[in-house]
């Protein structure tokens, strides 16, 4: 169930804040910092959380660390999410099937 741990780490607005913020290129924790309301240590911790939730994956590069999306982090929420939208459309499915043997 690693999308429980995903939708967890995702619920955190200032986490999923810092995980937008990674869309675009990867970024060291002084440049998240810059653009959040908490001070770069607890940045550092919600990187952690997503790290650990394999949300985000992190390369050193000499003295600084830079994290980035780690996309298929992403598969299996996205799976269990999309399980979701097959029961939509299979109970659509049904529905008319329905209405198409009372007419």
């Amino acid at each position: 169930m690693a999308y429980a741990e995903a939708l967890t780490a995702l619920a955190d607005p200032t986490r999923r804040h810092i995980f937008e913020a990674l869309r675009a290129q990867p970024k060291t924790v002084g440049q998240l910092a810059a653009g959040q309301p908490v001070s770069r240590p607890a940045v550092s911790q919600h990187l952690k959380v997503l790290e650990s939730a394999s949300l985000v994956s992190v390369e050193p590069q000499g003295n600084r660390r830079f994290y980035a999306i780690k996309r298929e982090g992403l598969d299996e929420l996205r799976h269990y999410l999309e399980s979701f939208w097959t029961d939509v459309l299979s109970a659509y499915g049904a529905e008319i099937a329905l209405r198409a043997k009372k007419n």
